[in-house]
């Protein structure tokens, strides 16, 4: 017998780890039924969307306030089709807020559930650990320090490895990516990354924009931007004027590991340019008033993944009213001329990249034995 399973994604990289995984589960079986939540990945997957990933891509405190009718109305749409269609489990991938909601409901039902990409209540909104351990089954980390984190809270953890330590590498050769865009040679690459998101990108681009024109006024540089596939290109080209700036449709993987230089918005993005060894330059914006709310409640030394890992301030944070063009300008223009700068920055990359590289447990026979477990337990 063949078992079905809810699977829920509401993120770009939550939609790509859960997809891996939908992958692997198929290879064990192959005639599994998957439904959820669902973006272009895990629908790739055979994944069937009773909910657009999409609908769901809203960052910060209070923006997401305008969309809670939106996202309520998606959560009981999902929380419906779980009641009638009772999954043997279900795999909920990051978004905590509407997750940890849903895995509540899911638990009262009897559907075990396991988390894939731990919500990081290390760093802020730690009471939600009381309600994981009630109602999780397991959580599938992807840092390392997590999976003692969180047994020490008394939260079921497996340590599974990060997805993308195997996948991120460039496709083409930087010659190849040069001339492919019609890049100068002989020119430094600047990547601007502004983040996944239509939102986050529309905060962060009026900086970014003025920090490409001010740095190419004073030399001559390279600017790409990889639109991601749920903002697209055609977003950003509307919004870029006179831009020096180049808008590529997709290419983010070989954008990054040929650049000089990334201006990177903090999240996946930094993790995959640490992969790649790319200098970056980091930083995020949100409502002020989310600002504020969040600074009550994060307890973190650093907001870039990559400086949690690495245990020291190893890329610069350009976070809130310090990401500015000048300032974006600024650092760009020092790491451009300051080579043994950029050279220590890859060393750092390096360290942290060996760490996200350490291997885990698949996160496939994770399930297979809770699956295989209830089964045995009925019988």
């Amino acid at each position: 017998m063949y078992p079905k399973i809810l699977v829920s994604a509401g993120e770009a990289s939550g939609d790509l780890y859960a997809s891996l995984l939908v992958e692997a589960l198929r290879r064990i079986w192959p005639e599994a039924e998957f439904f959820g939540c669902a973006g272009p990945r895990l629908r790739a997957a055979g994944v069937r969307a009773v909910v657009d990933a999409a609908s769901l891509a809203v960052v910060g405190l209070l923006e997401v306030v305008a969309h809670i009718p939106r996202i309520y109305g998606e959560f009981r749409r999902l929380a419906a089709a779980a009641r009638a269609e009772k999954p043997d489990l279900a795999i909920l991938t990051d978004s905590p807020d509407f997750h940890l909601r849903l895995a509540r409901r899911l638990h009262r039902q009897g559907v075990p559930v396991v988390y894939l990409v731990a919500p990081q209540v290390w760093a802020w909104r730690k009471r939600r650990i009381k309600e994981m351990r009630r109602t999780l089954r397991e959580v599938l980390c992807i840092f390392p320090f997590e999976e003692q984190f969180f047994r020490n809270e008394g939260v079921r953890a497996t340590y599974v490895g990060h997805p993308l330590a195997a996948l991120v590498r460039p496709a083409v050769t930087r010659e190849e990516f040069f001339r492919k865009h019609r890049l100068a040679a002989g020119r430094p690459l600047i990547t601007v990354l502004p983040g996944s998101r239509r939102g986050e990108a529309a905060r962060h681009l009026p900086a970014l924009l003025d920090a490409a024109d001010r740095l190419y006024r004073e030399q001559s540089v390279n600017f790409v931007l990889p639109a991601s596939a749920t903002t697209g290109a055609g977003f950003f080209r509307e919004h870029m004027g006179r831009s020096p700036i180049q808008v590529l449709e997709g290419e983010s993987w070989d954008a990054m590991a040929h650049a000089d230089l990334a201006l990177a918005a903090s999240g996946t993005v930094t993790v995959e340019g640490a992969l790649l060894g790319t200098p970056m330059v980091t930083f995020y914006k949100v409502a002020p008033a989310s600002w504020m709310a969040g600074k009550l409640l994060v307890r973190v030394p650093f907001y870039s993944m990559v400086n949690l890992i690495a245990g020291r301030a190893l890329v610069p944070e350009l976070m809130q009213e310090r990401m500015t063009g000048e300032n974006l300008a600024a650092e760009a223009r020092r790491l451009l001329a300051d080579e043994a700068a950029r050279k220590e920055m890859r060393a750092g990359l390096t360290e942290v990249a060996e760490k996200l590289r350490q291997p885990g447990r698949p996160a496939a026979a994770a399930i297979q034995e809770i699956l295989e477990g209830q089964v045995a337990h009925v019988s």
